[in-house]
Formats: C-alpha cells, sequence, structure tokens
C-alpha cells in the first residue's frame, strides 16, 4: 500500500506541473516550491549552528482555513513555550501566500511533497521535538519518519466521516498511521466513535 500511496503522491505531484502551465494557483504551488530544501537548510543550518539552538515545535496545516483554526493553539504554545522556535508549513498557496500577516510562527515554509525521501530530508533538517497536524492533513510518509524518529505527533480540531479511506475495507494501512500520532483531538462525538469502531483510541473529544 505505501508503494501504491507513493506513486499517487508522484503522479499528484505530475499532474501540478503540467497544470501550473495554464492554472495560476498550480503555478504558485508548484515554483513556490522551488529550492525549497535549499531554503530549509540554510534557515536550520544556521539555527543550529548556534551555542544553544531553542527547540523547534513544527506546525502544518493545508491552508489559510486550517491556520485560523489552529491559530489559537500556535498562540497558546508560544505563550506557554516561549523558548521554542515555531515552524509553520502550508500545503497550498492560499496560506502561504499571506505570510506576511502571520506573526505566531517564527519560519513559515511550503510543505515538501510527501515522499519517502523528501520526508525524511525535511525532518533531518527541521529536527522537530514535536509535530502538530491540524484538522485534515494526514500525510503518510511524514508520519511514518516521525513514528521511527521518536518524535511526538499530535493532530488538532480533526474531522472524521464515514466516507474517508479510513473506513473502507481497504483502510487497514492507513488506520495504522492513526495509530501513531500521540493523541488526535476531534471537534465533535461523531468523529470521536467512528475512531473508536476500527480500535483507534488515542484520541479526545
Amino acid at each position: 500500500m505505501r508503494f501504491l500511496y507513493s506513486t499517487a503522491i508522484a503522479v499528484y505531484y505530475l499532474s501540478i506541473r503540467f497544470a501550473a502551465l495554464f492554472n495560476a494557483k498550480a503555478r504558485h504551488w508548484h515554483y513556490g516550491r522551488k529550492d525549497l530544501f535549499g531554503k530549509l537548510n540554510e534557515v536550520f543550518a544556521e539555527h543550529y549552528a548556534q551555542e544553544n539552538p531553542a527547540p523547534v515545535a513544527w506546525f502544518h496545516c493545508a491552508s489559510l482555513g486550517e491556520y485560523e483554526q489552529g491559530k489559537p493553539v500556535i498562540e497558546a504554545f508560544k505563550q506557554q513555550f516561549p523558548e521554542y522556535l515555531i515552524l509553520l508549513t502550508f500545503f497550498s498557496p492560499s496560506g502561504y501566500s499571506q505570510r506576511h500577516r502571520i506573526t505566531d510562527a517564527d519560519h513559515i515554509f511550503y510543505l515538501p511533497v510527501d515522499s519517502r525521501a523528501k520526508a525524511r530530508k525535511f525532518v533531518r533538517i527541521v529536527q522537530p521535538v514535536v509535530a502538530v497536524f491540524i484538522k485534515y492533513e494526514f500525510w503518510y510518509n511524514y508520519l511514518h519518519e516521525l513514528f521511527i524518529r521518536h518524535i511526538p505527533v499530535y493532530t488538532i480540531s480533526a474531522i472524521f466521516r464515514p466516507s474517508q479511506h479510513f473506513f473502507r475495507w481497504y483502510g487497514g494501512w492507513f488506520r495504522t498511521h492513526l495509530r501513531k500520532i500521540n493523541m488526535i483531538f476531534v471537534q465533535d462525538e461523531e468523529s470521536a466513535e467512528l475512531m473508536r469502531m476500527i480500535d483507534v483510541s488515542n484520541l479526545s473529544v
């Protein structure tokens, strides 16, 4: 299943590159990631070259709407743990394009495409001590990489519906990754009940 998932991600990436030829949003998505690892490496190599570098907390959301949902949590985290450096990543241009308005993160980047190699490289460069994913963001190569490195992962503001792949006959591999998350904070009891039905107990309403 991991091979099929990674293949689907690769096909999606190629389709975005093709769409970038004539679609402005796809163009921003693609070219916004140009030399992304070079930029990440420059920022975090300098950060970790310090004598006592601050620990990095990584928050990820798909777009501006999800960021607005996660913003109170980011602000509360920053207030409680002011010594942390906050890295915020976005999947889509709608969030990243508004980065000049965001004041509760120290660094803001696009999320590299969820391939095994890129997930591994991203985590190696950033070295987060905790990762927080907001609402619908489940990227399985990233989840696996964080899991094998024993980096705590939390999902907040999550919503689950019966139509999602987690609850289908082929969803076993995806359900396994849900159990790699330390705690899933769901928005409603319906989501919690769905999770209990598939034996996922690491949740809170």
